[in-house]
């Protein structure tokens, strides 16, 4: 009998509704989402997940929820409302984040979501000047910025970024925050250590960040560190089988990507697949949740 294995994706847990991004997760609905998930499956940390996938011995209903990148909001919002709802997590960690640090999409977002007035002039940064006069075209300006600089190599892409803002707000975890985490009996994983793909990379330079972003963590952490996360992680992609090998060399033991459907006995360890649930909650959750279950990776 196959039973199939659930593993959800996070990124943000907003301390409250975003207006210029409403469909967001936010600490509220976060709440209800974690209400269903006890109610409907069995929530179990990942490394337990993976053993009882590799010796059969998986329940039924059962489900893991894991977080991408490492925000501050993980520790500061996520975490008590998993405490109080008595669900383990798994946080993955793009070390180099850590202390001060902020992605690019955050810093482009943030950018055109403060800019004064009703034109931000980008001319410096190799764009042009945007009408930015409602809330619509603000976010409009935003999804054009993020697509066209999604097309770049990473460091061009960070820098472009960084080149729109006086000053970069920090929106990543501390060490302090990390530490926290992991004393709460929450699982921490790896990103790679710059949290880029690892096809874009070289096998030499991919093994590099791969060992370099486990051993910060884990020199924080003083406890090993044996679960990784695929950065975006579409197979064929932005990584491939040789990618399992080098994790598998280095002493993890399972990888997850962001290919959809539920893992099963079968599946690989080091290319399980995972859902992204939408951020509503009630019946549109759980249809999303459902549907999951259904799609063969």
């Amino acid at each position: 009998m196959h039973v199939p294995l659930s593993i959800l994706s996070c990124q943000r847990v907003l301390a409250a509704p975003d207006p210029l991004f409403p469909e967001r997760l936010h600490a509220r609905r976060f709440e209800q989402q974690l209400r269903l998930l006890t109610r409907w499956f069995r929530l179990i940390p990942l490394s337990r997940a993976v053993a009882q996938l590799a010796d059969g011995t998986l329940p039924a209903r059962a489900a893991c929820l894991t977080f991408d990148h490492g925000y501050a909001e993980h520790a500061a919002v996520a975490l008590p409302l998993l405490q109080r709802a008595g669900v383990p997590a798994t946080f993955f960690i793009a070390a180099s984040y850590l202390d001060g640090g902020c992605t690019w999409c955050d810093i482009v977002t943030e950018v055109v979501r403060n800019a004064p007035g009703e034109r931000l002039n980008l001319a410096r940064s190799g764009f042009a000047s945007y009408d930015i006069g409602c809330p619509q075209r603000r976010r409009a300006v935003i999804e054009m910025l993020l697509a066209a600089l999604r097309l770049l190599p990473p460091q061009e892409r960070l820098a472009r970024a960084r080149s729109m803002a006086r000053r970069v707000t920090p929106t990543m975890l501390s060490s302090d925050q990390l530490l926290a985490l992991h004393r709460a009996g929450m699982e921490v994983g790896a990103h790679p250590l710059h949290h880029t793909a690892l096809a874009s990379l070289s096998n030499a330079a991919a093994r590099a960040d791969i060992a370099a972003g486990r051993s910060r963590i884990e020199d924080i952490l003083q406890a090993p560190v044996r679960l990784f996360a695929y950065p975006s992680g579409k197979p064929g992609e932005d990584f491939e089988q040789r990618h399992g090998r080098m994790l598998r060399a280095q002493g993890f033991e399972a990888a997850v990507g962001m290919a959809p459907g539920a893992a099963h006995s079968g599946s690989d360890l080091f290319a399980l697949p995972r859902c992204a649930p939408c951020a509503q909650a009630g019946a549109a959750f759980l249809l999303r949740l459902a549907g999951n279950l259904f799609t063969r990776p």
